[in-house]
Parts: structure tokens; C-alpha cells; sequence
């Protein structure tokens, strides 16, 4: 995958830190010239997620944020729980307490997973083909 240079960051475990994930996503594709709403919305779902889900006291999640030749946009959020992989909402079970946020990122992105590592972690990470907030 032929790839510009993007954005790697490594953030506090916190709230403050997910509004920043989301900040820097905007600024980030300001910068590129590319729209930046839906991308901005998988980014707060997913270091809300890394942050409320994956946080493991003293540890920071990364945000990176990549573009390929051809107009995708990946975002990948790696936090230290990778004990704890993310999953879609069972349907039948609309009043889960937690879940939401995933059906989001799937409704935004064209493909999104999640891989495990760097140990002990793991990353969840979403795409956007061109003309879905990449370009």
C-alpha cells in the first residue's frame, strides 16, 4: 500500500486526550484538503473506546493516521487491552449499556478490524475510501 506521510501520535488516556485524537484528526485533514466529519466521528468513538475500554493506568493509545496514493484514509487507535477486542452489538439487544459506538464506526467507515499487537496491546482501525472523508 503506497502511503503519504501521516500522523502518529501518542496520547494521554483520558478524555482530554480522545477530544485531542479528534482535534488533530480535523487539523490533520484540514491539512490534506480532505473533508474531515465522518473521519473526526471514528476517531472519538474509537479513543473514547481506547480510553474506557483499553486503558491500563500509566499507558497512553496512539493515534495514526495514514493516506494512501489512491485516496484512502486509515485510522488506527492502539491502546494496551488486548484482552479486550471490540465487538458489534448483538441486535437483539437494543438497550446494551455499551456497543453504540462501534455501529458508528461501521456506518462511517468502508472497512474497519481490529489486529492484535504491538503485545499487549492491540489496534482498532477503520478506512475511508476516496469520497468518504478521503477525499
Amino acid at each position: 500500500m503506497n502511503e503519504k506521510p501521516g500522523l502518529a501520535l501518542q496520547l494521554s488516556a483520558t478524555r482530554r486526550g480522545a477530544r485531542l485524537a479528534r482535534l488533530l484528526t480535523e487539523r490533520q485533514l484540514d491539512d490534506w484538503g480532505l473533508p474531515s466529519a465522518e473521519a473526526a466521528h471514528i476517531v472519538a468513538e474509537l479513543a473514547s473506546n481506547a480510553v474506557l475500554h483499553g486503558r491500563v493506568p500509566g499507558r497512553d493509545f496512539r493515534l495514526t493516521l495514514r493516506r494512501t496514493t489512491a485516496g484512502t484514509v486509515r485510522i488506527e487507535v492502539t491502546d494496551a487491552r488486548g484482552d479486550r477486542v471490540p465487538e458489534l452489538p448483538d441486535p437483539a439487544t437494543p438497550d446494551a449499556e455499551h456497543g453504540r459506538g462501534l455501529l458508528i464506526v461501521a456506518a462511517y467507515a468502508d472497512r474497519w478490524g481490529v489486529e492484535q499487537g504491538p503485545s499487549p496491546g492491540k489496534t482498532v482501525w477503520a478506512e475511508l475510501a476516496p469520497g468518504r472523508g478521503g477525499t
